[in-house]
């Protein structure tokens, strides 16, 4: 699978880990920085990393923050992502099969690197369900993100 991945300066010292896993799992990955801990605005790798999932250059991303709440706050920003905290197992591949999940947010201050690769195995093996309640929730998600776009464009 192609992942788009990047982190602020708090997640850096957990992407390089999770870089390697993946790529040592076969995924392509591409980084999208930081790439150094010194101080950096976690929207703009966010923006990064949305768009090649966005533009279909990633089939998914991953972004590592401190908690994941700001990655996920700026995911959310762009259209057509759709931005998830997990922390759990559970919640990374529920995140995909009922919501159509594709950018995965981390906090590497809040979970270690062992529980992040299975968490990250299970969002990447997951697949949207094809149960019709699902998928009219989403496509109602999709008409919000427009009416909105609309509403601030003044259409």
């Amino acid at each position: 699978m192609r992942i788009a991945i990047g982190g602020d300066h708090a997640g850096f010292p957990m992407k390089g880990p999770i870089f390697d896993y993946l790529a040592s799992q076969g995924h392509e990955v591409t980084d999208f920085g930081t790439l150094t801990g010194a101080p950096v605005d976690f929207p703009d790798i966010s923006r990064t990393v949305c768009n090649e999932v966005r533009q279909g250059r990633a089939e998914r991303g991953i972004l590592v923050c401190g908690t994941g709440v700001g990655a996920s706050i700026a995911g959310n920003k762009i259209p057509g992502i759709r931005a998830a905290v997990a922390h759990d197992i559970y919640s990374a591949h529920q995140c995909v099969e009922h919501d159509d999940v594709n950018l995965l947010c981390l906090g590497a201050q809040i979970i270690g690197i062992n529980v992040a690769e299975e968490i990250v195995t299970a969002f990447l093996a997951a697949k949207f369900s094809t149960d019709p309640d699902f998928r009219r929730r989403v496509a109602k998600l999709h008409d919000m993100e427009i009416a909105a776009a609309k509403e601030i464009l003044g259409q």
